[in-house]
């Protein structure tokens, strides 16, 4: 714990001095920014003080040795190739500007609140890439995209600040799981190395024990709510400014639930250590599932015999190729989403 804490120090000194004011610099006027002023903090290192991966270099999943099978990971897939991030690296990081067959984004992670997601890296149609401001909101990632300077809060998946203010990011599918787990679903996954150009003690965290220490904030959020232990790692729904959360216990043995929030049924499904959730429309909204993962890519079934993905793929069966439609989700810790969506619902058996 003392030699985690001692390097977080040596980060912060050796990053901040230059670059807090830039941070800092446009926190003057009200009218510019969706958010309360007095609410949004100087995380300490400043604008590009944690600086993204820009240029990521992946190795194959058999060539992993920096990784235990309890480590977690967010992982991404695009048609035939499936890449997944480490939490010990993008811990150092938070941000990696990325590209699968042409299609390019921004897979950006907060540890602070344990949140993931990935969005198009695209503003005003115009490619660009996103970077860590030096700003958080709920103790919450602000990124800036290089295009325009324009900040945008991750878990409120909104620009906040700048010229394209009120914009909402393409989001692209990710779940986050174990790394037992993911490379059991894609065992030629590419993994985001640890040869990131930068010198960090990957694998040793830059927060100590705030991951599991439920008392312990380094910025503490306007709203707090004790349903949940406060670290608690939760799934949730997010719809407009509401939001649902799935608990692991309820999936300890494997599950496929169906559950109804703010007017639409919805299919979650998970184990101990991976959930995901689809809105179930149209044609499929008929079918009947079951959870069947047996360490294969095949994570559900449903009463026709097809086999789905944990993305929702139909990829053995007559429906071979149809998707399930996702849904604005993310992993998360339970006090970032009573933050940012008050009173959220809590997903309880029947």
């Amino acid at each position: 714990m003392k030699k985690n804490v001692f390097t977080l120090l040596i980060l912060l000194i050796i990053v901040s001095c230059s670059t807090t004011d830039d941070a800092q610099s446009n926190l003057t006027n009200q009218s510019d920014w969706l958010l309360p002023l007095n609410q949004i903090k100087d995380g300490g290192p400043g604008k590009d003080g944690i600086p993204s991966i820009d240029n990521p270099q992946f190795i194959d999943a058999n060539a992993v040795s920096f990784l235990n099978d309890n480590d977690l990971v967010v992982g991404i897939v695009q048609g035939n190739v499936a890449k997944a991030y480490p939490h010990i690296v993008l811990d150092w990081h938070e941000v990696v500007n990325d590209e699968i067959n042409g299609a390019f984004f921004t897979l950006n992670y907060c540890p602070l609140t344990g949140t993931a997601f990935a969005w198009e890296s695209k503003t005003n149609t115009t490619r660009t890439t996103f970077g860590v401001s030096g700003l958080l909101y709920n103790a919450n990632l602000i990124m800036y995209d290089r295009n325009t300077d324009s900040n945008w809060s991750q878990l409120r998946l909104e620009c906040v600040n700048g010229s394209l203010i009120n914009d909402k990011p393409k989001l692209y599918s990710v779940v986050e799981t174990d790394w037992a787990t993911w490379r059991t679903l894609y065992p030629n996954t590419q993994v985001l190395s640890t040869q990131t150009g930068f010198s960090r003690t990957y694998g040793v965290s830059p927060y100590g024990d705030y991951a599991t220490n439920n008392n312990r904030f380094l910025f503490r959020p306007e709203i707090t709510n004790n349903a949940l232990p406060n670290k608690e790692r939760v799934y949730t729904i997010i719809d407009d400014d509401k939001s649902k959360v799935y608990q692991f216990s309820k999936f300890n043995e494997g599950n496929a639930i169906r559950d109804t929030f703010n007017g639409s049924d919805y299919l979650i499904v998970g184990n101990n250590n991976l959930m995901y959730g689809f809105k179930l429309e149209n044609n499929h909204s008929g079918l009947v599932f079951e959870y069947d993962f047996a360490n294969s890519e095949s994570f559900f079934i449903d009463n026709e015999g097809n086999k789905w993905s944990i993305f929702g793929e139909a990829i053995e069966g007559s429906r071979l190729g149809e998707k399930l439609t996702p849904v604005k989700s993310v992993m998360s810790y339970w006090f970032a989403i009573a933050a940012f969506y008050p009173n959220p619902e809590i997903y309880a058996t029947p």
